[in-house]
């Protein structure tokens, strides 16, 4: 299988899946938007990049295809270098690299890597089944103002005719009178009973709060209240979860590798540590430990610089 049918399934669940000696594909999750110009609804996504530094193996990649496979670890390993090699050679010959289900990747001008993903995927698995929504636009009609206008428009005449019987009509608008007076007296008088009923009810509530103040504040006993001791209680505080950021050199399979690591790390004035063993059964390696990200990244440009290119920032909180 193909190394790019492994990456699309590991971009469904991590944030970052490195090909060795070729780049990494990173995800970020967008939440869901609107587009406007054509009343859309976009679901929650995770929108995909690739940064080309992020070339170190971490043995995400591999460790998953060698286990697919069934395959020795080490056999994979050269498998997937020979496909990077075969990758970069494409791009340096001014080929698109297309990646199915995953983007586009090629050369500008300058020589540096561009990546167009594929928008039609979505790897965020809680929107799994969520697809774009037009919403049609809401148009609200004026009534009122139609018939004012067909109004103003249509003449009004009124006949002889309709004179007599407009008159004849008198008598009935009497009595339409007396009703709608009737009704309003009725509804007058609701009102004000409705507000009366909650003037009562208020008076009732404040009274019965001054009782119970008073019942509070009362003295039964003429002896003075008994002092208690003060008691104190231990509150263990929660301590608030530090994020770490560890710059890693190196992840193997063997422990005394990694342990051969460390000494040769510290030997050259790092402080570096066995991170312990990562999901992929590697033991992990760092030239140190940070709690503050600003220098962390600093001594990562450093150590890239005067050590190796494939020395990696890992944050774990």
């Amino acid at each position: 299988m193909a190394p790019e049918q492994y990456i699309q399934e590991l971009l469904y669940r991590y944030s970052c899946v490195v090909v060795p000696e070729f780049g990494a594909f990173l995800t970020q999750v967008k939440s869901a938007f609107i587009q406007k110009s054509t009343n859309t609804f976009y679901p929650p996504t995770k929108e995909i990049s690739f940064n080309g530094q992020l070339s170190s193996n971490d043995g995400l990649l591999v460790s998953y295809m060698a286990n697919a496979e069934g395959i020795a670890y080490e056999d994979m390993l050269n498998q997937v270098l020979e496909t990077a090699a075969r990758w970069k050679k494409e791009l340096r010959q001014g080929n698109r690299l297309v990646l199915d289900r995953i983007g586009e990747l090629w050369l500008n001008r300058e020589g540096k890597v561009q990546f167009q993903p594929v928008k039609k995927v979505n790897y965020l698995t809680t929107s799994f089944g969520l697809s774009a929504v037009v919403a049609p636009p809401v148009t609200r009609e004026v009534l009122k103002e139609e018939v004012e206008a067909l109004e103003e428009k249509i003449p009004f005449i009124i006949t002889p005719e309709e004179r007599r019987e407009g008159t004849s009509f008198r008598p009935l608008l009497k009595y339409a009178a007396v009703v709608l007076l009737a009704l309003s007296a009725g509804i007058t008088g609701f009102r004000f009973y409705e507000e009366n009923l909650d003037k009562n009810q208020l008076a009732r509530t404040r009274a019965q709060e001054i009782v119970s103040k008073n019942i509070q504040e009362a003295t039964f006993f003429n002896t003075k209240p008994m002092e208690l001791p003060a008691v104190t209680l231990p509150v263990a505080k929660k301590k608030k979860a530090v994020k770490m950021h560890h710059i890693i050199a190196g992840a193997f399979r063997i422990k005394a590798n990694a342990d051969k690591k460390i000494r040769i790390l510290k030997a050259r004035g790092y402080s570096a540590a066995y991170l312990g063993v990562n999901p992929h059964g590697l033991h992990q390696v760092t030239y140190g430990s940070y709690e503050d990200p600003r220098q962390a990244l600093d001594d990562l440009k450093k150590i890239r610089q005067k050590e190796s290119a494939d020395a990696w920032l890992l944050s774990v909180k």
